[in-house]
């Protein structure tokens, strides 16, 4: 249990920081319905797990084996990572037909459930398929398309999978698994049920930071992939 507990607090050191990750939760228990909100938690879940998983077994080190796959990542990542930083910085009313949605990649993922940012209306109940899908979309880019994040985590997890044997690692990488599960249902849970306390003019406010942020987090790597190609 010693190696399971210890997994468990390097996870939420791994994962409790702010982040894109972060911010695209939050963001979701803000505008959606609960069950909206859980589900994309869920999905934000599978991806951090996949990632810690190809931390703990040095992705990273492939990484920094082939600096050209870096530099893609770092542009392709930084683009993106920009554009959905610009849908909630931006966004944009569409008609009470549509659900009020707004634009780009996080706030299209929003779409579907009818964000308040864009208006008065309830989110809607269901994601249905295509909201569905660029969920998933978004929470893959927030996740994977950050190599620096992935050679942190190589650094951090591979550290102590390098000091376990195969028997401790499976407690260890478990307690790990299990913090990235607790932290954001508790993050979704915590922010969903304190939604109601804001009007939409707030979360239009609490977005556009989020955006922001974003924004800056995708400038970032960008500045780092024109530092890598000059």
């Amino acid at each position: 249990m010693g190696l399971y507990f210890q997994g468990l607090t390097m996870g939420l050191a791994y994962v409790a920081p702010i982040g894109m990750q972060n911010l695209f939760v939050i963001n979701s228990a803000l505008t959606r319905t609960r069950r909206n909100a859980l589900i994309t938690a869920v999905i934000v879940i599978f991806f951090d797990i996949m990632l810690s998983l190809a931390c703990f077994f040095g992705i990273g080190a492939l990484m920094q084996a082939h600096p050209w796959l870096q530099t893609v990542v770092l542009g392709l990542g930084g683009a993106v990572v920009v554009r959905i930083g610009l849908g909630l910085l931006l966004p944009k009313k569409k008609s009470t037909s549509e659900n009020g949605a707004g634009a780009g990649a996080v706030a299209a993922a929003t779409a579907s459930t009818a964000s308040p940012v864009a208006g008065a209306e309830a989110p809607a109940k269901r994601l249905g398929l295509r909201g569905l899908l660029k969920t998933v979309g978004t929470a893959c880019v927030v996740t994977w398309f950050n190599p620096q994040a992935i050679i942190d985590g190589t650094l951090m997890l591979g550290a102590f999978a390098a000091t376990l044997s195969a028997q401790q690692a499976t407690p260890f990488i478990t307690g790990v698994e299990t913090a990235s599960v607790m932290w954001f249902l508790g993050v979704t849970l915590v922010v969903n049920a304190l939604a109601h306390k804001f009007n939409p003019k707030i979360i239009g406010v609490l977005n556009r930071v989020c955006g922001g942020i974003i924004v800056l987090y995708g400038i970032k790597l960008l500045v780092d992939f024109a530092m890598a190609v000059l």
